[in-house]
């Protein structure tokens, strides 16, 4: 189900969590009832905010790196979970081709690769890394931080198969979101099981679609609860079509700007909750916490500086942002040595893993901590034998509080099913 993990909530249990944790086994029944129905994301890792009276994913990665953060005594959870999803997809799978990033520098990223390739080995495949850049013309060993080492190869397409010298996979890991696009190498493949699809790339992804279809998750898992959906999903608007270096489109960010934050206005004053609004305006394809800034009032917009415009430009590999999402900011009253911190969930197939909380000593409880300057801090079991009992109140053993991040990192992985089902260009179509 949900690891009991330590999370650092130590205040007394309200009511959104006391709801989510008397109703584990209508909720897991649910859970079964939807895998049946649809197919999670190989794998998925969900940024949470906690702001106490709501509780909301703020970004879903079908690519997830930092799998490095995770504690060893999370990864004979994960290695299970690579065998469920491995067995689910090509049970014969012997070789398995890992096409991470082109990063080659950045050692802490290949840390993660060095992780996932560790947890598909110990779920008995032979695993080798095939790299996407070019510069990568021979084997490549790279020493890591913690000792050990990866060794890059150059991918040799053969026909309609990809692989490597002397290595022929059954089946090829992408931990590459293809921010600028898709490498012909990867395209028309045959026989070779592709995960995630490669439509799930952020070339066609849009967080503007994940949380439309999140939305509709959030609805009918509030009617399930008898609960209000937005305590647990983040309002949104989309604009197209904006040039932040030339400052044109403006017009339709000021005013969804205006729009959301009377909006999420009313649901405090409904809520009785005294804290200043904000939204955080994103790119609409957007990674690695980049084109990302807060916004508290819409007038704010019309004096944008030189510096935030060419940050709000350009993302990832030079991509030049003109979609944006705006979306609801939550505040996290969740603190980790004095630092502001957010959980971040991990999953394999459709099981909880594992989890850690993203710090950033320099930052507020109301601003963005995916950037430069923040620590990780993994999540450990909670060693406690005592776990809670049906019909005991909540504090009466000890609750296990990560199940509520469990809870909603896994309706983010489901809205993400609904959302590569709709963009799945291979989809059977129905009159």
């Amino acid at each position: 189900m949900v690891p009991h993990l330590v999370t650092a909530l130590t205040g007394p249990i309200n009511e959104l969590e006391q709801r989510i944790l008397e109703s584990t086994p209508v909720i897991e029944r649910w859970f079964r009832l939807e895998w049946m129905e649809h197919t999670p994301p190989f794998y998925t890792s969900v940024d949470i905010r906690n702001a106490g009276f709501k509780l909301a994913p703020v970004d879903t990665n079908l690519f997830p790196g930092g799998w490095n953060n995770l504690t060893p005594e999370m990864v004979p959870l994960a290695v299970q979970a690579a065998m469920a999803a491995i067995e689910k997809i090509c049970p014969e799978a012997k070789n398995l081709l890992l096409i991470p990033e082109n990063h080659t520098r950045n050692l802490f990223y290949l840390m993660n690769v060095a992780q996932l390739q560790r947890i598909f080995y110990s779920a008995g495949l032979d695993v080798r890394l095939g790299s996407l850049n070019p510069e990568i013309k021979a084997p490549v060993t790279i020493d890591l931080p913690n000792g050990e080492q990866v060794t890059l190869e150059p991918l040799i397409r053969d026909g309609r198969r990809l692989g490597l010298k002397h290595f022929d996979p059954c089946t090829i890991l992408l931990n590459n979101d293809l921010s600028a696009g898709v490498p012909g190498i990867l395209e028309d493949l045959h026989e070779q099981y592709l995960l995630p699809p490669l439509h799930a790339g952020w070339h066609v992804r849009r967080k503007s679609h994940h949380f439309r279809a999140y939305e509709e998750v959030a609805k009918r898992f509030g009617k399930l609860l008898g609960m209000d959906p937005w305590l647990i999903n983040p309002l949104f608007a989309h604009c197209g079509q904006v040039n932040f270096a030339e400052g044109t489109g403006l017009e339709c960010l000021l005013g969804n700007v205006d729009a959301l934050l009377a909006k999420i206005r009313r649901k405090y004053k409904e809520y009785g909750i005294q804290e200043r609004p904000f939204v955080v305006i994103k790119a609409d394809n957007g990674t690695y916490g980049m084109g990302v800034m807060m916004v508290r009032d819409a007038a704010e917009l019309s004096s944008l500086n030189r510096r935030t415009k060419n940050k709000m430009n350009v993302i990832k590999d030079g991509q030049q942002v003109s979609d944006v999402i705006i979306q609801e900011g939550v505040m996290t009253h969740e603190r980790i040595n004095d630092a502001v911190a957010e959980p971040v969930v991990y999953m394999m197939d459709r099981y909880v893993v594992g989890g850690f909380y993203r710090v950033h000593a320099e930052r507020g409880v109301d601003e963005n901590l995916n950037a430069p300057g923040a620590s990780f801090v993994p999540l450990a079991f909670e060693k406690s034998a005592l776990q809670p009992q049906p019909g005991r109140p909540p504090g009466a053993s000890v609750p296990n509080r990560f199940y509520m991040y469990g809870v909603v990192a896994r309706l983010a992985m489901l809205a993400a099913a609904y959302e590569l089902e709709a963009t799945d260009p291979e989809a059977e179509q129905y009159d």
